[in-house]
This record gives C-alpha cells, sequence and structure tokens, in this order.
C-alpha cells in the first residue's frame, strides 16, 4: 500500500519561497500520477496542482499558475511542490496524493491514496 509522508512546510512571509516534499515509502511510485491540494479553516479541500506518471504533463490551478511548480524524482520516489511568491491565501493544510489513473487528474475523488498533510503559513 502506497504511504504518503509530506514535508517542507512552515511559517514564511509573503513573497517569501517554500518546497514542499511527499515520498512514498514504497518502490511503486512512478505507476501512480500524483497531486497536491490543500485545505484552509473552513474551507473544502482544493485542487492545487498535478503531475502524469513520467513527469511529462503537469496541470495547476489558476490561482497558483506562475508562482508554483510540481515536479517529481521517480528514482526517489519523491515529488514536489515549490511554491514561490507566497500570499496570504495560500494559508493551508497542503496534502499530496497518488491516483493510479493517468494524469495529471484534477478532482479529490480520483486520488487513492493521501498523506497527512503539512502545515504553511503565509504571514502578511
Amino acid at each position: 500500500q502506497v504511504q504518503l509522508v509530506e514535508s517542507g512546510g512552515g511559517l514564511v512571509q509573503a513573497g517569501g519561497s517554500l518546497r514542499l516534499s511527499c515520498a512514498d515509502s514504497l518502490r511503486t511510485f512512478s505507476i501512480y500520477a500524483m497531486g497536491w491540494f490543500r485545505q484552509a479553516p473552513g474551507k473544502d479541500r482544493e485542487f492545487v496542482a498535478a503531475i502524469s506518471r513520467s513527469g511529462s504533463t503537469t496541470s495547476y490551478t489558476d490561482s497558483v499558475k506562475g508562482r508554483f511548480t510540481i515536479s517529481r524524482d521517480n528514482a526517489k520516489n519523491t515529488v514536489y511542490l515549490q511554491m514561490n511568491s507566497l500570499k496570504a491565501e495560500d494559508t493551508a493544510v497542503y496534502y499530496c496524493a497518488a491516483t493510479s489513473f493517468g494524469g495529471p487528474l484534477r478532482g479529490r475523488e480520483q486520488y487513492d491514496y493521501w498523506g497527512r498533510g503539512t502545515q504553511v503559513t503565509v504571514s502578511s
């Protein structure tokens, strides 16, 4: 079974950068398309970015286009989310997810496995 562990969250000032990582403990990482979602207090979990199995195709929600970059290293069983020019509205718990379907996919219901999340707080 896939076990996803996120890291890299923290407190950063507006305009700053963070890089989130999500590692899979099993050697099956490359068969899954991956996604990042986030959930702010009192709001639904929303799609942020997704990447195909090979890493050749990506998808982003409009609010992060040009600021966030999703990438993956299948040799290290890890997916990344580079977040630049952070804004206060990016504050949320960020979750990575894996899907056995082809990607990149934007729907929460399309993902099979989820990590526990990492907190990102952007101070204004």
